[in-house]
C-alpha cells in the first residue's frame, strides 16, 4: 500500500484539495491510514479553497477550511509514493520537474479514462462536475490502496 499520496493539479484551492481530502476520508472509513498532501503546479499559494469547493465538500462531511494553496516542488514529489494529477499537462509538468517521478505518476482519472476539468471561475456547475468526476475517479484507487 502507499502511504503518502500526493494530489496535483493548477491552483490547489479547487480539485486536488478535494481530492486530498476525500481520499484520507475514504481510506480512513476503510480502516487505514494515509498521509495525503496536495499541491498545484501554478499554486495560488497561501490561499484558502475556493468557496465553491468548501462548500460542496461541507455538504459531504468534509471541512477544507484549514486548507491553504502549496506550490508543486521536487521534494514534495520525493515525498510522495503516488502522484495522482487532474489533467495529462499536469503530469508533464510533474515529469518537467522531476523525470524520476514517472513510474509513480498517474491521472486521478487512470482508471475512469478521465481527466478532471478545472472549475475555477467557471461556477458552480463546473465546481460539481469537478467534485463528481473527482468521487468516480477516487473509487477504484481506494478499492486498490485499501
Amino acid at each position: 500500500m502507499f502511504n503518502r499520496i500526493l494530489t496535483v493539479c493548477t491552483g490547489n484551492i479547487c480539485r486536488s484539495p478535494a481530492a486530498e481530502f476525500l481520499l484520507r476520508q475514504h481510506i480512513e472509513k476503510a480502516g487505514k491510514r494515509i498521509e495525503a498532501r496536495s499541491a498545484g503546479i501554478g499554486a495560488l499559494v497561501n490561499h484558502p479553497a475556493a468557496e465553491a469547493t468548501c462548500a460542496m465538500m461541507n455538504a459531504r462531511g468534509v471541512d477544507l477550511s484549514a486548507h491553504r494553496a502549496s506550490q508543486l516542488t521536487r521534494e514534495r514529489l520525493r515525498w510522495a509514493e503516488l502522484v495522482l494529477v487532474m489533467e495529462t499537462h499536469h503530469r508533464d509538468a510533474v515529469l518537467a520537474m522531476d523525470p524520476t517521478a514517472r513510474g509513480k505518476t498517474f491521472l486521478l482519472g487512470h482508471w475512469t479514462k478521465t481527466e478532471i476539468p478545472d472549475p475555477y471561475r467557471r461556477g458552480e456547475e463546473a465546481h460539481a462536475e469537478a467534485l463528481q468526476l473527482i468521487e468516480e475517479a477516487l473509487e477504484p484507487w481506494v478499492r486498490k490502496l485499501v
